[in-house]
């Protein structure tokens, strides 16, 4: 399974660069939406990334709309995150897609609501505390990822310790 991770508007680079590290550990592509709150040169991104930047495949779009004109959601396997989500993320069944996206929106607002009501039916949550706003985006990417390649046994990672056998 293909999995791509698409940020749309990300603000904190700290919280991209994790979400970066996050994709090039697991093999997923990371999709980066702009308008972006900071460069893709700023030290903090870089900093949260390490050295994974070589090991990541990226793609940079210059809005959602051009985003969703390239990748078609009603062609593709494409689902929201948001603490409005209809499902629970692990409820989905994604063991038998053969490519997947899952769009995170911006830190302070999510994703767009018109585009959340557009396809709902594909919207996705993580349980949390009644009250609470939501969960920090680079571990919220991080929980939704890993549910997806568990469903998949966890193709093409490694998945022994090489230090203690």
């Amino acid at each position: 399974m293909k999995v791509n991770i698409v940020m749309v508007e990300p603000e904190i680079p700290q919280n991209t660069g994790n979400i970066a590290r996050t994709c090039a550990a697991t093999g997923c592509k990371l999709h980066l939406v702009k308008p972006l709150g900071f460069e893709i040169t700023d030290k903090y991104l870089k900093r949260a990334g390490l050295d994974y930047w070589d090991k990541l495949e990226i793609e940079e779009h210059e809005s959602l709309e051009k985003f969703l004109e390239k990748y078609q959601p009603e062609e593709n396997h494409m689902y929201y995150a948001t603490t409005k989500g209809q499902h629970c993320y692990s409820d989905v069944d994604y063991s038998n897609m053969q490519e997947v996206f899952i769009l995170f929106g911006k830190e302070t607002k999510g994703l767009p609501e018109d585009l959340l009501q557009k396809y709902i039916q594909n919207t996705i949550r993580i349980p949390m505390r009644e009250h609470l706003r939501s969960l920090n985006l680079s571990n919220s990417v991080a929980i939704v990822t890993y549910e997806l390649l568990r469903q998949v046994g966890f193709n093409n990672l490694e998945q022994e310790s090489k230090y203690f056998k």
